[in-house]
C-alpha cells in the first residue's frame, strides 16, 4: 500500500501565484468541505468549493503564493493534484496547490492513525496475535510479516507500522484499542478535534475505500500533531530495524528468529536515483491505485523546520512524489522570509481558548506524567530494539514538552514543536 517507492522566530511564507501580493490574508475561517464523495476515484479537477480552514486562499484551487522582491520562483515542474509547504514552527504556509483537495490519501493516513492510538499503550506492552486480529487486512496489503500465535511488543507493531507500512500492524493494534470500528470512530474524532475537517477514515490503515479522503492540509497537520510526540519521532525517522520473525524448532528448542526491515520513505533511506534529503526526520508515505503516490515529510534546515504534503503526482517517474517534495523542501527554505503566508496551519480545538496544548499528555506512548525538563537534546538517540546506527534520523530531544508547557496557547499564532535535534551525519 505505501509507496515501495527551534527557535522562535519569523515565519512569513505562503499566498497566491494566480493573485497579487496586495490581497489580504484571511485566515482561520472555519469553512468546512463537502461531505466525503461515495467514490474514492476523484475528477482529475479540483472543486471550485474548497474548505477555508486555514485562510481564505487557500479554499481557492490552483497554485497559491505571494512572492516577495528577491523570492525564488516556485519549482515549474510539479506535477502533483495537490500539496503544501508549511513552518512547522510557526504554522505559517509558505505555499499551497489545492491545499483542501480531497483525495485519496494511501498510507499518510497511519499518521492519524498514530497520532491516536500511539499514546494509548506503553511501548513495552506485549500481545500475542490472535487469528482475528488479522482480519480485514485488505487484499494485496504492504504487510511487515506479524505471525499469528507470536507474541509482538508495541514498539515492535509501531516500527511495523512507519517503517514497512505494514496493514497487519495497524490491524493488530486497532485490534489491542477494541476493535477496527472503535479505532476508525476515534481516528475521526481526533482529526474533528486537529480541525482537519477535510478527512474521513473508513479503514485506519489508509487502504483504499469508498469515501476515505483526507488532503494535503489535512495530511500536514496530522504530521504536525505526530511530532509534538516522542515516540512519534522516533519511529517516523528510523531508517532500518530488526523485525521479530517467526518461532521454529531447532534441535529440540523454541528459536525465534528476526529479519531486517527498512523504511519505505525513500528521501530517509534514499533509493537508486535519489539521495537521502539532508535534514530529513520522517514522516509518512504511500500508495494505493486510487491515490497514487502520496508523501509527507519533515526536514530541518538553519533552525528551520518544515513540512511538505505531496498527493499523487500525475508524472510516472519512478521516485517522482519524493522528487517534487524534495524540490518543494529546497524551494521552502530557500524562500525562508521572502515570501508572505497565504494561511495557516490551525491549532487543535483544544489548544485554543486558553488551554495549553500537550495539557494533561506525556508526549510518549505511555510514557511518564509531565514535560520533560532537560534543556539539552539527546543526539543521536537510535531506536532500542536493534536499529542500526543510521536507525534514528530524528535525534528525541530532552525537553520533550518543554516549549508547549511554556505558556497559555495563542490562538492563530505558534504551536511550537519541541525542540529539534540536527540530524547526524551518514558514514
Amino acid at each position: 500500500m505505501p509507496a515501495p517507492t527551534k527557535t522562535a522566530r519569523r515565519g512569513l511564507l505562503v499566498a497566491s501565484a494566480v493573485l497579487s501580493s496586495s490581497l489580504a490574508l484571511t485566515v482561520a475561517v472555519a469553512h468546512a468541505a463537502p461531505g466525503p464523495s461515495p467514490s474514492t476515484s476523484p475528477s482529475a479537477t479540483p472543486p471550485a468549493d474548497m474548505s477555508t480552514v486555514g485562510g481564505e486562499l487557500l479554499g481557492r484551487p490552483g497554485t497559491q503564493v505571494n512572492l516577495a522582491g528577491g523570492a525564488p520562483v516556485l519549482p515549474k515542474d510539479l506535477s502533483a493534484r495537490s500539496w503544501i509547504v508549511a513552518d512547522a514552527e510557526s504554522g505559517d504556509v509558505l505555499a499551497a496547490h489545492n491545499a483542501h483537495w480531497r483525495l485519496a490519501p494511501a498510507s499518510t493516513m497511519k499518521m492519524l492513525f498514530a497520532d491516536t492510538v500511539l499514546p494509548r499503550f506503553p511501548k513495552t506492552t506485549e500481545h500475542k496475535v490472535a487469528v482475528s486480529d488479522l482480519a480485514g487486512v485488505g487484499a494485496g496489503s504492504s504487510v511487515v510479516g506479524i505471525k499469528e500465535n507470536e507474541t509482538y511488543s508495541v514498539h515492535d507493531l509501531w516500527l511495523g507500522v512507519f517503517l514497512a507500512s505494514g496493514n497487519d500492524a495497524v490491524h493488530v493494534l486497532s485490534a489491542m484499542n477494541g476493535g477496527v470500528d472503535k479505532t476508525v470512530r476515534e481516528m475521526n474524532e481526533h482529526a474533528e478535534e486537529l480541525q482537519a475537517l477535510d478527512t474521513h477514515v473508513v479503514s485506519p490503515d489508509g487502504y483504499d475505500a469508498p469515501g476515505q479522503v483526507s488532503s494535503a492540509y489535512d495530511l500536514t497537520l496530522f504530521a504536525r500533531s505526530g511530532l509534538q510526540k516522542k515516540d512519534f519521532r522516533e519511529y517516523c525517522s528510523t531508517v532500518t530495524t530488526k523485525f521479530p520473525g517467526a518461532t521454529k524448532k531447532s534441535k529440540g528448542k523454541s528459536v525465534r528468529g528476526s529479519f531486517e526491515i527498512q523504511n519505505t520513505n525513500r528521501l530517509l533511506r534514499g533509493d537508486s536515483d535519489i539521495s537521502v534529503y539532508p535534514g530529513i526526520a520522517g514522516v509518512k508515505n504511500g500508495y494505493t491505485t486510487n491515490a497514487g503516490h502520496t508523501f509527507t515529510g519533515v526536514a530541518e534546515r538553519d533552525g528551520r523546520v518544515l513540512l511538505v504534503t505531496v498527493m499523487n503526482p500525475e508524472k510516472q517517474e519512478h521516485n517522482e512524489v519524493y522528487k517534487e517534495s524534495a524540490r518543494l523542501l529546497d524551494w521552502g527554505f530557500q524562500a525562508a522570509g521572502k515570501v508572505q503566508p497565504v494561511g495557516e496551519l490551525v491549532a487543535p480545538k483544544s489548544a485554543q481558548g486558553g488551554a495549553e496544548p500537550g495539557a494533561g499528555t506525556t508526549g510518549e506512548a505511555g510514557g511518564a506524567k509531565g514535560a520533560e525538563k532537560s534543556a539539552k537534546p539527546a543526539v543521536g538517540a537510535s531506536a532500542a530494539g536493534g536499529s542500526g546506527g543510521v536507525g534514528v534520523a530524528l535525534g528525541i530531544a530532552a525537553g520533550v514538552l518543554a516549549l508547549l508547557g511554556a505558556g497559555v496557547f495563542l490562538v492563530n499564532r505558534r504551536w511550537p514543536l519541541p525542540d529539534l535535534v540536527r540530524r547526524r551525519g551518514r558514514s
